[in-house]
């Protein structure tokens, strides 16, 4: 009894100690609140901001700027002002102290400035990192814009540039520069699919997209002591009759030293959205809201928790899941807090739902409570920067501002020239020469590869005019085998105008459409969406690889239209399809055995030779079944190159890289620690195979959790050596149990945890191989030894030739004529049937 009362009172000390530090209030160390262009201090939401003109601590570098104001038109008073730019400008911020700070951009065009600033394009750019590119309010739904972004800076000095885009101008009515406190925002969080920790955060750049202040109201700037606005999530429910508002005293909310007001103000934690009637027959729904995300981007998610529903401790249990995946199971608020009323949070890593761009988040009851309910409070989702160090877009801050360089590195450039200046001197005879040298092979070469500009003038070259971009073009044409040139009337004439009725699918870049060339040929027309910039990386990198690479188990490129702002590439038509429709979701005849392991067979060559047949190996970083194409005699070629990277030079073990892909073919090791190499491709080729044996998706969340990731299901029956026992049941009794075991075993060597531990491709194709032939040949032939993922003794080994595009020795007796043609007469498109991509 003693010891219980011993605990209550530290608890109690505990909570009092919470409590008092709830009433303090955070000061930042810096705090820039600037009204650009403003003559006067302006107050808003119950702050003052400082004209740019007069503050000591900024510096305004400007080669020409002009100020403009208006009392008419303007949102509320903060946008009366701002600063135009014709051409490149920067704020100068000192920091006092290093670390997290919020950067905070206001955006209205004003109409009386003398400028149509509606139309103005620009781009924002930090020291490391690009916040906007290319921005412009023709393609803006709103009249005004805020955002809000959370920036690591490391040095004394936070430099915020300006770039006007395409002529035009740059403008900005306000900026906040407020330092963050160190425990708000973490360096790690947990990756939902597969589940671990995701490291790293502190280096990466982050930007608001969502704040909700579930089942409460509007909390503006003024409420929050961190100046956040917290807004309503009525609008993204996803059904509103799911949920209902709950809501106690915010001063009810007893904050421990885990949490604290800087986390989420009490208002947040005094209100929540619960279980409703949605009247539905099931009583175990879940309550989910949807969010628009940028589906090329991984996202930070915060969900804030405070159990104020309950009478007694551990009665609510539920589940959290984002995008369909597992975040908690079995939550227990009141098992952490030991109280109730008492706030917490969980934070998380995760993409958008695959191939789509929605971020889903859903709370809904554990099956084994007592009581039938879920709840949630509060909810935060931030775009993180990617590999280049950008939150819009796909270009570095170097290739938007080359001029851009911090103080220290310039006071660097200036010791170093002055310490070559003597070498430099005597060194330039020598680098003439040199030069001289270079250009005249240059002259005997040719033109380099150019990337297309593949919207025309927009955003992919913006540094050269409408006749340097043309010219661009014609020297892709000429000199990168990229196929034909089509115009935009032709492709309208292939595809009847875009008829619905021709569409074959939706991919991450458009549409697909069939079509028939004036000389009678079928051809795949991928569209890329020209009102977004989604998937334009990926669209371009996709045209690099295609130009340089031929085989006869690879995609192979027609042609492409770049005209009206379209982007568009065209293929041969692929009679058959992607294999997943061969495997399940129709109604298409089941592949046989011997037919599977051709495919899959053919799919191993591809990927074998981009691992090895090019300069410097390539990594698909996206394979998977609706990525491997059949053609009319049903021969395997990969398709979609969107994702892929040149992987890693002789003395490099890896690339480090963001991770993307498609979740349940992610290599496990890659997601943990964003090092991609080939065996990346291995592991989501182990996935393939055992998605062709058990014609099943790679992930299925209806399922039961031991069985939803078909990689960790399969793997338990075949490390019981019991595989005939889940496959494709019109398989059972038709496959030669040898054959069946050496393909087993190939894929649990795929599947290795860790990637030294995997085959390379060759290995994984001869053993395909070999597993073809035992189908072939009699079953009386012995089976392969255990653990015989290697060269079995007594079977006649053929070298794999990297560039090799013919049929191996193993099923040379089924080659047909079509099938000796060489790559460049068969082309693939990717994703035609799956309705949603990526």
């Amino acid at each position: 009894m003693k010891l219980i009362q011993l605990i209550n009172l530290v608890l109690a000390f505990v909570l009092l100690m919470g409590q008092e530090r709830s009433f303090a209030s955070f000061t930042p160390v810096d705090n820039y609140l600037i009204a650009c262009g403003s003559s006067r201090n302006v107050t808003f939401q119950g702050r003052t901001f400082v004209p740019d003109s007069g503050h000591s601590s900024l510096i305004l570098k400007s080669g020409n700027s002009q100020v403009a104001t208006s009392n008419s038109t303007a949102p509320s008073p903060i946008y009366q002002s701002a600063r135009i730019f014709t051409g490149i400008s920067s704020f100068e911020f000192d920091i006092e102290r290093e670390g997290r700070h919020w950067i905070r951009l206001y955006f209205f065009p004003i109409r009386s400035s003398g400028q149509n600033l509606a139309s103005a394009s620009m781009s924002v750019v930090t020291d490391d990192f690009v916040l906007l590119n290319n921005f412009t309010f023709k393609n803006y739904s709103g009249s005004y814009m805020f955002k809000e972004y959370a920036i690591n800076v490391t040095k004394d000095v936070l430099t915020l540039t300006f770039i006007p885009s395409n002529n035009s101008v740059a403008f900005i009515n306000a900026i906040e520069v407020v330092s963050i406190p160190d425990w708000v925002l973490p360096d790690q969080a947990m990756a939902v699919n597969p589940s671990s920790p995701f490291s790293g955060l502190s280096d990466l750049a982050l930007e608001t997209v969502y704040r909700l202040n579930m089942g409460g109201p509007l909390i503006t700037s003024q409420n929050d002591t961190l100046g956040r606005t917290w807004e309503n999530d009525e609008k993204y429910l996803h059904v509103n009759s799911s949920a209902v508002k709950v809501s106690v005293s915010p001063s009810s909310i007893k904050y421990l030293t885990a949490v604290t007001p800087e986390t989420a103000p009490n208002w947040v934690y005094a209100t929540a959205e619960t279980m409703g009637d949605p009247n539905v027959a099931n009583g175990n729904f879940n309550i989910t809201w949807v969010f628009q995300v940028d589906p090329d981007f991984m996202y930070f998610v915060r969900v804030h928790f405070c159990d104020i529903l309950s009478k007694s401790l551990n009665s609510l249990v539920f589940n959290l899941y984002i995008n369909d995946d597992s975040a908690l199971g079995s939550f227990d608020m009141s098992s952490i807090t030991g109280d109730l009323d008492v706030p917490l949070y969980k934070d998380f890593v995760s993409n958008s739902s695959e191939g789509s761009d929605t971020l889903t988040v859903s709370v809904g009851p554990d099956t084994m409570a007592d009581l039938t309910n879920a709840t949630m409070n509060g909810l935060e989702i931030m775009k993180i920067s990617n590999e280049i160090g950008s939150l819009d877009g796909l270009l570095s801050v170097k290739s938007l501002n080359p001029s851009s360089s911090s103080k220290h590195s310039k006071i660097g450039v200036i010791v170093g020239c002055s310490v070559g200046a003597v070498a430099a001197l005597a060194l330039i005879g020598f680098c003439y020469c040199c030069v001289a040298c270079r250009k005249s092979k240059t002259v005997n070469q040719g033109h380099p590869w150019l990337p297309l500009p593949l919207y025309g003038n927009s955003q992919t070259m913006t540094k050269m005019s409408t006749t340097s971009q043309k010219s661009a073009t014609a020297s892709c044409i000429s000199s990168s085998n990229l196929g034909r040139l089509f115009v935009f009337q032709e492709i309208l004439d292939a595809t009847n105008k875009f008829d619905e009725s021709l569409l074959l699918g939706v991919g991450g870049f458009g549409r697909v459409y069939k079509g028939t060339l004036e000389d009678g040929t079928k051809v795949a027309v991928k569209r890329g969406n020209p009102r977004s910039e989604q998937g334009l990386a990926e669209f371009r990198t996709e045209i690099e690889m295609l130009s340089k690479l031929r085989h006869r188990h690879l995609v192979s490129l027609i042609g492409y239209c770049d005209e009206r702002s379209e982007m568009i590439l065209v293929y041969e038509y692929m009679a058959n399809g992607p294999l997943r429709s061969h495997l399940y979701g129709t109604d298409l005849p089941p592949l046989s055995w011997k037919q599977r392991l051709e495919i899959c067979i053919g799919a191993a060559r591809g990927l074998h030779y981009l691992h090895t047949g090019a300069a410097q190996s390539i990594i698909h970083r996206d394979v998977k079944t609706t990525n491997i194409l059949l053609d009319e005699n049903f021969v395997a070629k990969v398709a979609d190159f969107g994702l892929s990277k040149t992987g890693p030079s002789l003395d490099q073990t890896h690339v480090s890289t963001a991770v993307k892909g498609s979740f349940g073919y992610l290599d496990p090791e890659y997601f943990r620690r964003q090092q991609l190499t080939e065996k990346s491709d291995v592991y989501s080729f182990g996935v393939v195979l055992m998605e062709v044996l058990c014609t099943r998706p790679a992930l299925n969340p209806v399922l039961p959790r031991e069985q939803v990731n078909i990689a960790e299901w399969a793997m338990t029956w075949q490390k019981k050596g019991m595989l005939d026992q889940i496959m494709d049941q019109n398989l059972v009794g038709k496959v030669n149990p040898a054959s069946l075991k050496k393909f087993g075993e190939t894929a649990e060597k795929c599947l290795a945890e860790h990637g030294v531990d995997r085959p390379s491709m060759g290995d994984v194709l001869w053993n395909l191989e070999y597993a073809l032939q035992l189908e072939e040949t009699s079953s009386a032939l012995m089976e392969p030894e255990d653990n015989s993922t290697n060269h079995i003794p007594g079977i006649p080994l053929t070298p794999i030739e990297p560039f090799d595009n013919s049929v191996s020795m193993i099923d040379r007796n089924s080659v047909t004529d079509d099938d000796a043609e060489d790559a460049a007469t068969s082309a693939v498109f990717s994703q035609l049937v799956n309705p949603r991509g990526r």
